[in-house]
């Protein structure tokens, strides 16, 4: 495998999360050995991130979308989501990584929620890496969240509509001060958004991947960053604005 450049690494990683159901159906399994397999993923994946100097990773845990699944689905996710807080925040506490977290947290069970947000208060300190969890997370209710309190601000008079701006509404969203994401990586070959930061997301470069969640170890991650550094990020440029050609003489 070719050597990643330090140099050009993405300073922030989303990745939607896709495969634990079929990756344990193909082995006569429940989903719910999938998803559990699949904290294996995604202990392989923030460590790699911490060894590499990536400083940005949002994992897409659970969609707003995902309450529509069976009950017990969904008692086992959330317990999965417990465990894992638990037995990882050493590691975070070791390794200088802060968690945080972007969706409609409250509507997580009680227990999920006082060790989500217990984490975050011991992790708040640490400043090598972030780790973000998308929980109860949808991209269209996030912008309808953003619009009702810039109205809220309006009717304040703390804000007025000419004010509006594209910084201005982003600072409204669940990821502000947060860097958009330079890489979005989809495992399992599907080719959806799925509903994860819609705004965010707009000159985000995106990476397919066949191999469904539980296989995607750190190789296959070393796979998706190689791919992305031999793209060129233009915002709308062209390629000669971005490197221009060399001057003769």
């Amino acid at each position: 495998m070719e050597r990643l450049n330090p140099d050009k690494l993405p300073q922030h990683v989303a990745i939607i999360m896709d495969g634990n159901g079929r990756w344990a159906k193909r082995r006569g399994l429940t989903r719910i050995f999938g998803h559990q397999k699949g904290i294996e993923s995604v202990r392989d994946v923030v460590r790699t991130s911490r060894d590499l100097g990536i400083k940005w990773l949002t994992l897409y845990a659970f969609s707003e979308e995902n309450w529509k699944r069976p009950q017990y689905e969904i008692k086992a996710l959330m317990n999965i989501l417990t465990r894992y807080l638990t037995t990882e925040s050493k590691e975070m506490l070791d390794n200088g990584i802060r968690l945080l977290s972007i969706g409609q947290t409250e509507k997580l069970p009680q227990e999920a929620q006082r060790i989500l947000w217990q984490t975050i208060e011991k992790t708040a300190h640490n400043k090598e890496m972030n780790l973000i969890l998308a929980l109860s997370y949808g991209g269209r209710q996030e912008i309808v969240w953003a619009v009702k309190n810039m109205l809220k601000d309006i009717e304040r008079a703390t804000l007025n509509i000419k004010q509006i701006t594209e910084e201005r509404l982003s600072h409204y969203l669940y990821t502000s001060n947060i860097p958009d994401p330079d890489l979005l990586i989809r495992t399992s070959g599907e080719y959806r958004i799925s509903n994860f930061l819609l705004w965010q997301i707009a000159y985000t470069e995106i990476f397919i991947s066949p191999v469904l969640w539980p296989d995607f170890h750190r190789e296959r991650y070393l796979e998706a960053l190689l791919d992305y550094q031999k793209r060129e990020r233009r915002f709308g440029s062209t390629g000669e604005q971005i490197t221009p050609p060399k001057k003769k003489g």
